[in-house]
């Protein structure tokens, strides 16, 4: 890591912005001319080749000619082989009068493949400080090598740098490499902006794809979607990398419809699609409530899998709660060859909880430790405690919490209180979340709530009350439930007692014909988890337009008949709306697919895929 780039004074007041008129002279990398029998990128074999005619040189004194020393610098920096890099500083050291476009050279190979990208901004303070100027191909390298070493602070000097220079305008390598480098450190706003002070003619789609890196890189899913649909009515044809991470969005906001059309797009654009882009359909569809696509997709790549591949498929069915279909998939992994790492772990260990496949889970925990000889860390330890608790084993599970080699973590102990709240158990619900505030403030408005909930369940309407402003008390807001559902491309989120939509009072019409209907059936509201000192009659109105019901109301409303409601909902499925969608799904002959915060719920002709397990 660099401890500063410092950019000498005098560099600073002779920098003047440069016109068209005056591009620096040094030639491109790309461009690069070659002037001896040496390829700038030597075969198998290219050392020997490259210090014979190093030798050569040396011998007729021409070592020192950038004419004849250049193709060799860029032989030995674009080279792979060990010690590469150390041949081309010698060359370079040899230079009379370097130029930017030996600098360049040299850094080019400093940052390929994240090399030494400390060393590549040493060199540009070498460069400034005997006075040779930066060109345009200067600043994407030193740029990459700032993003490479999360470098911020060197990164934005640089920018300034540019911009002195006149290089942060009417250069697209410069612009597309800032909106790249800041991206890349996690600032999506200052990529935002150094992508919208490219003119529309300069951006290219390396800009756009940049922008949509950045905001993946960033979790900013739905403006990743809006850029991406952007770049499409530009005119610009999305690339790979671009489509890659509409995937990506799309698999994070459940929004099948957009992901689908972006599989389209890829078949329509690539010749083959490689193993990258496939994992990422797997991974988008299984994410989208689609796991029979996810599963085509997995089947139809004999040969190509990954430990990527089966990470992504494992961790799909661990979200759909098929644990034997995800244990079958790993043993499938194993038997090919590929050595499981800790994500593919972490999935079949939460398949396994989400299952209540314990004696499994134990097993696969064993298996981990002793066959595959990988150390279990937190994640995997909340996975066990998950497991453990969910079955019912709740002193077991709080005894493995002690007994964590990372130390007890808040992922455990959440994983316990939710435990506790499914079996009932209020007096290790309260410990465990003690536990939470003792680590650091690591309790969240959600589990005060979670044990508000369960004392209101059992009539404890003062400890609830005490709890619910022991949060407020410590500023923990609790996040607005909401559920979205897609119709036609498009996500509409709901909230409870929700009357902001444009059709309101469609969707309130709907919800009366599909609570009528449900009545008819024999369907009887639970008030059970409304945690409210209030009569049944103000229960029931709480319950009636719950936002998952109304997102449900709107996609019924919606879509054509017969096909897929798709719901995505930040809120953990209660007991009323899994047995209320369990009905829609029969009445209305509809398939009702919603994924909650923690799994997906697939409801078809009156039954869950879940098994009333969850």
């Amino acid at each position: 890591m660099v401890g500063g780039l410092v950019l000498p004074h005098s560099q600073h007041h002779v920098a003047t912005p440069r016109t068209a008129a005056q591009a620096p002279a040094t030639p491109a990398l790309e461009h690069a001319p070659c002037f001896t029998t040496v390829s700038a990128r030597p075969a198998r074999g290219g050392l020997d080749e490259v210090r014979k005619v190093h030798a050569r040189h040396v011998k007729l004194g021409l070592d020192r000619s950038p004419r004849h020393a250049r193709p060799l610098l860029a032989a030995c920096a674009l080279g792979e082989w060990p010690g590469n890099m150390e041949y081309a500083a010698a060359i370079f050291a040899t230079l009379d009068d370097p130029v930017a476009f030996d600098y360049n050279t040299l850094m080019r190979g400093h940052v390929v493949s994240g090399r030494d990208p400390a060393a590549a901004l040493r060199l540009y303070v070498d460069m400034l400080q005997n006075g040779v100027d930066p060109d345009g191909y200067t600043f994407p390298f030193v740029l990459k090598a700032c993003a490479q070493l999360a470098a911020s602070q060197q990164g934005r000097q640089l920018h300034g740098h540019a911009v002195k220079l006149g290089f942060s305008q009417r250069n697209e390598h410069v612009q597309n490499s800032l909106v790249s480098f800041y991206g890349k450190c996690g600032e999506a706003e200052l990529a935002r902006r150094a992508f919208e002070q490219m003119e529309a003619g300069e951006r290219t789609a390396a800009s756009w794809s940049a922008l949509l890196a950045a905001y993946t890189r960033a979790g900013r899913w739905a403006e990743c979607l809006e850029s991406f649909g952007a770049m499409a009515r530009d005119g610009w044809r999305p690339d790979e990398s671009s489509m890659v991470s509409a995937l990506s969005a799309c698999a994070h906001l459940g929004a099948h419809d957009v992901g689908r059309s972006v599989h389209c797009a890829l078949l329509r654009n690539t010749v083959r699609l490689n193993t990258f882009m496939k994992t990422s359909l797997v991974d988008m569809y299984a994410k989208c409530g689609c796991i029979d696509k996810a599963t085509a997709v997995f089947d139809g790549m004999e040969g190509e899998k990954n430990v990527w591949t089966y990470s992504a498929m494992v961790s799909g069915l661990a979200l759909h709660g098929d644990g034997r279909k995800a244990l079958q998939v790993f043993d499938a992994m194993v038997s090919e060859g590929h050595m499981p790492d800790e994500a593919v772990y972490v999935g079949v260990l939460n398949a396994c909880s989400r299952s209540g496949l314990l004696n499994e889970g134990l097993r696969c925990f064993d298996r981990m430790r002793l066959e595959h000889i990988v150390a279990p860390n937190a994640q995997h330890y909340g996975c066990m405690v998950d497991l453990m608790a969910r079955a019912g084993r709740l002193e077991e599970a709080r005894a493995l919490i002690g007994n964590m080699p990372t130390g007890p973590t808040d992922l455990a102990w959440r994983s316990l209180l939710n435990a506790c709240r499914i079996h009932g158990d209020i007096e290790l619900a309260e410990r465990a979340l003690r536990e939470l505030a003792r680590l650091s403030g690591a309790a969240n408005a959600g589990d005060y709530i979670i044990l508000a909930d369960m004392h209101a369940r059992a009539k404890n309407w003062d400890a609830a009350a005490a709890l619910r402003a022991e949060a407020v008390d410590r500023g923990l807001a609790q996040a607005p439930g909401f559920s979205d559902v897609e119709v036609h491309g498009r996500m509409h989120r709901f909230v409870s007692q929700d009357r902001s939509h444009p059709r309101t009072a469609d969707i309130y019409e709907m919800l009366h014909q599909m609570e009528w209907q449900l009545r008819f059936e024999g369907y009887k509201p639970d008030t059970t988890d409304v945690a409210l000192d209030a009569d049944d009659e103000e229960k029931l109105r709480a319950i009636a337009a719950h936002s998952q019901k109304l997102a449900m109301a709107f996609g019924l409303l919606s879509t054509p008949e017969g096909s897929t409601v798709r719901v995505v909902t930040n809120l953990r499925m209660s007991k009323e709306c899994h047995a209320y969608s369990t009905l829609i799904s029969e009445i209305f002959g509809r398939e009702v697919v919603v994924r909650d915060r923690n799994r997906f719920h697939r409801f078809r002709r009156g039954a869950c895929s879940c098994g009333n397990y969850w």
